[in-house]
């Protein structure tokens, strides 16, 4: 296999972690390497949504197939979770500035509380 450059859409891996199954198979992954009757036994549902659940992660590139003998082992890649996190952190940087100037205003509303106590003792 070449070495080639890939690009992940942030598009794609935010369809694919939609679902809770999907988000919940990612978190086993985590794990390790785990083949996929051991990832559908976790599940409540069928082996046939699972594979459809892991086709839709391997098309959004979030997870690697592989074949060894008559399994499929799945893992986890967690590169084209870059895309998401970079699109997150712009929502970082806001909460914190919005965080940080109410806390300030809080404080604030806090000494100006203290201090009229204070006077009308």
């Amino acid at each position: 296999m070449r070495n080639r450059s890939v690009t992940y859409s942030a598009e794609t891996a935010f369809h694919a972690l939609a679902h809770p199954t999907r988000r919940a198979v990612l978190d086993l992954l985590r794990q390790g390497s785990q083949p996929a009757g051991r990832i559908a036994s976790a599940f409540p549902v069928s082996r046939p949504a699972i594979s459809k659940h892991l086709r839709l992660l391997r098309r959004a590139h979030l997870v690697q197939e592989r074949r060894e003998g008559r399994h499929r082992l799945y893992q986890l890649n967690p590169e084209p979770l870059k895309a998401v996190d970079s699109w997150l952190d712009q929502y970082r940087v806001f909460w914190r500035a919005n965080l940080s100037s109410l806390k300030t205003f809080v404080e604030g509303e806090y000494a100006k509380e203290s201090s009229r106590l204070q006077k009308k003792k």
